[in-house]
């Protein structure tokens, strides 16, 4: 502690003293006991005041806060912990910052507690420090708003799931869970329809509630049902293939269906039918984007320059892959495997350049995340990739390029109004989002992922964390609330309250109640008016044909100045169509069902048939997950490149 003579130092100048104080001390074991004085000279928190209200999140042991604002903006706070250690860290704060304005505790920048380290458990104590300083910032910018005479900021809609219930608060949640107890007449009729006619479904997470609810309850049914991202879905349609199933219904896209159809083709099975669920077209905004002018001029670039490799988003169409990886050597990547396929192509390939597209905010998240490696030490960097240190990331990151002018319709909408809503409402909360929204939600998520709060990825990854989590608040045994903001499109809320809900279910006889929350970060002001404007057949964009982006009639839901809750082309796989197609499936109808099939692509590029061409890339993936590496044929291919296939 200081002496008594010392003069005081106030908020963020006497909080960096304190730091420098104890990691001055060279030896883990001399800071372990500077942090354990300061535990042994706070204050214990009354019982009362140790309430779930009053938790801060994302720590390992349990730690409560209090926050109150004097009448001349001085910020009061009291916290406590069951650690001993977790409780000398909130001493440094009480001790650096108790009375100070509220300016400088808005002003102390997290980065300012990093340092300290205890050994084995630093991490984790290190992101308890750092959650408990957001959280009393949170705290004091929501009170000082108050005083200020200011609306509290307004609630996102949310569901929240306990062991015995789910929940929601706001229409658009309540839309959410409305379908999560299917009708059961209806589930029975799907099954038996399925079973009748071996029809096995590949479904993504977008679908719509209703579709997922019917889907996840018919499971148990009839096995042969998936859901999943868009990667696996063509695996699980050649697995159903082999257990005998006739046809393949995909509710997804239409590049999904393609895929599947073409995957089954190469793993012989091209009796299986394959079948989407609008007679009209299926468009995506990302794969459209990659069918532009502005995007072959993007790969005629890379075709001219030598050692050059294209990554393609699997969200792209067949035909797409194909093209592409006729003028440049081409492989596939989802948002979870993006950044090890460009990390080993630069370890792998000598004055390699990378060509990525068409996401634009995930070339730039991509572009982004190498930049901020460059702030860690060469050990960090290789934890990330063996081969890879601040050197390597430096030299590669002016050979990386990427698309300008792509992007998809529901993650575009995760703009700046929604993510100033989700830093000020839910700072101290869980942050999740998908590789694919823009700079502003990728930066929250990625300062939330540096204190253990975070993750950036695909669908799955998500899905994976929030489970992930709850698990540890189940294992630690107490009492918990989580709450996860959900940076992605509404449909995943299906997969994520039937996770959590069963590992809940787990633990009810326990005794221990934990709560977990998904919030919907969605605007406001949601435009429902659909577009007068007509599409025409054929592959142009579907998106005029439908509402620009769909709400619900409270007007919970998306809108162009901020966030969004479901994908309207995803949308276009309604409960009603599925039984349709399923129902025709076998009879006579035929010429019902050829508008339903899924694509076949039977020209050729270079002797080969553009259905093959394009899977090339995507075998080119397979083998990278396989073996961590990029398959002997590929890198024969970049080495010899701006020599394309010849058309």
């Amino acid at each position: 502690m200081t002496s008594a003579g010392e003069e005081k130092k106030a908020g963020i100048e006497r909080l960096q003293y304190l730091v420098e104080e104890i990691t001055k001390l060279g030896d883990s074991r001399d800071r372990m006991h500077r942090v354990l004085e300061y535990a042994s000279k706070l204050g214990c928190l009354p019982a009362e005041a140790k309430i779930s209200a009053n938790r801060v999140m994302g720590c390992t042991a349990q730690v409560w806060l209090t926050v109150e604002l004097t009448v001349d903006g001085r910020v009061r706070f009291a916290a406590d912990s069951d650690s001993a250690v977790t409780r000398g860290l909130c001493a440094l704060l009480v001790e650096a910052l108790n009375g100070a304005s509220s300016q400088e505790v808005l002003a102390v920048p997290v980065d300012m507690l990093r340092g300290l380290g205890f050994g084995m458990e630093a991490q984790s104590r290190g992101n308890t420090w750092h959650n408990v300083l957001i959280t009393l910032q949170k705290r004091t910018s929501m009170l000082v708003a108050q005083m200020a005479g200011f609306s509290p900021v307004k609630p996102f809609p949310s569901i929240l799931v306990t062991a015995d219930e789910v929940t929601a608060q706001g229409d658009f949640a309540k839309a959410q869970v409305r379908y999560l107890q299917p009708d059961v007449s209806k589930v029975h009729e799907l099954a038996e329809l399925l079973k009748q006619k071996q029809i096995g479904v590949v479904a993504h997470f977008y679908m719509d509630p209703e579709v997922q609810g019917v889907l996840v309850a018919a499971q148990k049914l009839w096995p042969h049902i998936h859901i999943s991202d868009s990667l696996v879905m063509a695996d699980r349609a050649v697995t159903m293939a082999d257990a005998g199933c006739r046809y393949i219904a995909v509710l997804g896209v239409d590049f999904m269906s393609e895929n599947v159809r073409a995957i089954l083709d190469r793993a012989g099975h091209q009796q299986v039918g394959v079948f989407r669920m609008s007679a009209d077209h299926i468009g995506c905004s990302l794969a459209e984007a990659a069918e532009s002018s502005a995007y072959l001029q993007f790969l005629n670039e890379a075709a001219v320059t030598p050692k050059s490799l294209h990554v393609i988003y699997i969200n792209t169409s067949l035909e797409t892959k194909a093209q592409a990886h006729a003028l440049v050597p081409t492989i596939t990547c989802t948002s979870s495997n993006v950044v090890q396929t460009v990390l080993q192509a630069f370890a792998q390939i000598p004055d390699l350049t990378v060509w990525y597209g068409p996401d634009s905010y995930m070339g730039a998240n991509l572009a982004e995340m190498f930049r901020q490696m460059l702030a860690l030490s060469d050990e960090e960097i290789a934890a990330v990739h063996p081969s890879h240190s601040r050197l390597t990331i430096s030299a590669l990151l002016p050979r990386l390029h990427y698309f300008l002018d792509g992007t998809c319709v529901v993650h575009d909408l995760f703009g700046k109004e929604v993510v100033d809503r989700v830093r000020e409402g839910y700072g101290d909360a869980y942050q999740t989002a998908h590789f694919e929204v823009p700079g502003d939600m990728f930066a929250l998520a990625m300062e939330a992922k540096q204190r253990g709060m975070g993750v950036v990825g695909s669908t799955q990854n998500i899905l994976n964390f929030i489970e992930g989590r709850v698990k540890e608040a189940i294992g630690r045994g107490f009492d918990d609330r989580l709450q996860f903001v959900l940076g992605t499109e509404a449909g995943m809320v299906t997969a994520i309250v039937g996770g959590v809900s069963k590992l809940l279910g787990e633990i009810s006889s326990r005794g221990t109640k934990i709560e977990v929350e998904i919030v919907f970060p969605v605007s406001s002001e949601a435009i429902s008016a659909t577009s007068s404007a007509h599409g025409t057949a054929g592959y142009e964009s579907t998106l005029v044909k439908l509402p620009i982006v769909p709400g619900v009639a409270s007007g919970e839901g998306c809108s162009l100045s901020g966030g969004c809750a479901s994908c309207p082309y995803m949308k276009m796989n309604s409960l009603d169509s599925l039984m349709q197609v399923c129902q025709l499936l076998g009879t006579s109808n035929d010429k019902r069902l050829a508008a339903h099939q899924a694509r076949v692509f039977t020209a050729e590029i270079a002797g080969q048939t553009v259905g093959d061409l394009g899977c090339e890339p995507i075998l080119h993936m397979r083998h990278f997950q396989a073996t961590g590496s990029l398959s002997d044929a590929l890198v024969q291919h970049i080495c010899r490149s701006n020599q394309p296939i010849k058309q």
